[in-house]
């Protein structure tokens, strides 16, 4: 008695005596589009880009020479102090954050960085950077909350940052307003 799957052969044999008469399908009556390339890459100003955010973020890691209005607060000289009290008050719509928590403090700066620059790309002008109050910090401390305020203070297109009400966030994050004409 010969088994159906003894060789090779006898799967191909019975494959053509079924298969005997039948027509092979009429090709389909489309047209095969080729798909366009993908984009290039900027490689280059990508890499201009993260060297520019890079050392954005290392001098904003020792930068003490910035002073602010108030401990929680800043605002670009000669704007109305209105712009800050509407800021404080979250009177424009926040169109994006980034939560800090778990980043140390290089990280966070860097992160930062990059998110400004994204948001003033997009052309977004209320943003929300939450950094924490430095609860799980050592000494229970806060690390990020000064190193992200001396770099928003340091940014040309930060026209102000505030510690918005608790609702918001209170004094683990901050509401930034960015410079309109920055954008694409």
């Amino acid at each position: 008695m010969k088994s159906a799957r003894s060789a090779p052969d006898d799967d191909s044999e019975l494959f053509r005596r079924e298969m005997r008469g039948v027509a092979p399908a009429r090709p389909a009556n489309r047209v095969a589009h080729r798909r366009p390339p993908p984009p290039p890459l900027p490689v280059q100003r990508l890499e201009d880009e993260r060297a520019v955010l890079e050392e954005l973020a290392r001098l904003a890691g020792g930068a003490e020479d910035v002073e602010f209005e108030e401990d929680h607060a800043y605002l670009r000289p000669g704007l109305p102090r209105e712009v800050l009290r509407k800021l404080r008050r979250v009177h424009w719509v926040v169109q994006d954050e980034i939560d800090l928590h778990g980043l140390t403090g290089d990280e966070a700066a860097l992160a930062t960085a990059r998110f400004l620059a994204d948001c003033a790309r997009r052309g977004l002008r209320c943003l929300r950077i939450v950094h924490g109050k430095g609860l799980g910090s050592r000494n229970r401390e806060p690390v990020l909350k000064g190193r992200i305020r001396k770099l928003l203070a340091r940014k040309s297109e930060v026209l102000a940052f505030t510690e918005p009400p608790p609702a918001h966030g209170g004094g683990g994050a901050v509401i930034v307003l960015l410079d309109a004409r920055t954008g694409p």
